[in-house]
């Protein structure tokens, strides 16, 4: 393996440490990744995840030399994508003995990819609910109705969240948008499953990543971490049912 000083190594595993977990990673993969890309360059990690940021200590098993550094979370948002490239860089690197030098253009290459368009993203998420909808046995009428209901929440998601507006009133707003367009099917009695629509109009804003993360985190004692996303994850899930209350409130429809 090509070598490497401790100090670019450390800052090197740091970064990549937390654009994975800024990605939707879990703790136990975080751990599992980092440590692999440095035993593939003769050195030991000891790390620290905390909610928000990275601690790293990098210790070269030839020389003794030890570097900390820290660093913080990046709010990218979830992307699986980036996700798969960065646990598969890790196993490219301990398998195929990659470089130091091309994995660190590698891993640029990764952050810099833009992965799909937000056109395709926005056409795909809306499909996703529309089926989901179908799924809870909605009508064709009903499916109309909430990929929709979808379009309209997720632009507006996607526009707000790039002015930097607050991710819980951007779940909020979101969520009555949508909840809105999906009551149109109980009030101008278009099909004949108009509660399923309401009811899956939201569907695409639950936060289920950060559940299931926050429930791996505990399995493996990262507890703060699973506090700490579990809290996030119903927050946003409070945020999601305030804006949906308000436009059933609005449109005057019930599910109940």
């Amino acid at each position: 393996m090509e070598q490497v000083n401790a100090a670019d190594m450390c800052r090197f595993l740091v970064d990549y440490g937390a654009n994975l977990m800024a990605s939707g990673a879990t703790c136990i993969r975080l751990d599992k990744n980092v440590r692999r890309i440095a035993a593939a360059f003769g050195m030991d990690v000891e790390m620290t995840v905390m909610p928000r940021h990275i601690h790293l200590t990098v210790i070269d098993k030839n020389t003794g030399e030890v570097i900390t550094s820290i660093s913080k979370v990046p709010d990218t948002g979830i992307s699986f994508e980036q996700n798969t490239e960065l646990s598969r860089l890790s196993w490219e690197i301990a398998d195929r003995k990659m470089g130091y030098a091309d994995a660190v253009r590698r891993y640029e290459g990764i952050k810099a990819g833009g992965g799909l368009s937000a056109w395709s993203l926005l056409l795909l998420v809306s499909l996703a609910n529309a089926s989901f909808c179908r799924l809870f046995g909605g009508d064709i009428a009903a499916m109309i109705v909430v990929g929709v209901a979808t379009l309209a929440g997720y632009y507006m998601k996607m526009l707000l969240l790039s002015h930097k507006v607050d991710v819980r009133l951007v779940f909020m707003v979101c969520s009555f948008v949508s909840s809105v367009i999906g009551a149109t099917d109980m009030l101008f009695s278009i099909g004949s499953t108009p509660d399923v629509a309401l009811g899956t109009s939201v569907l695409y804003l639950v936060p289920g990543i950060p559940f299931l993360n926050s429930f791996s985190d505990m399995l493996y004692r990262h507890y703060l971490c699973a506090f700490a996303r579990f809290a996030d994850a119903l927050i946003l899930t409070c945020s999601l049912s305030v804006g949906l209350c308000a436009g059933m409130w609005l449109m005057k429809a019930s599910i109940f």
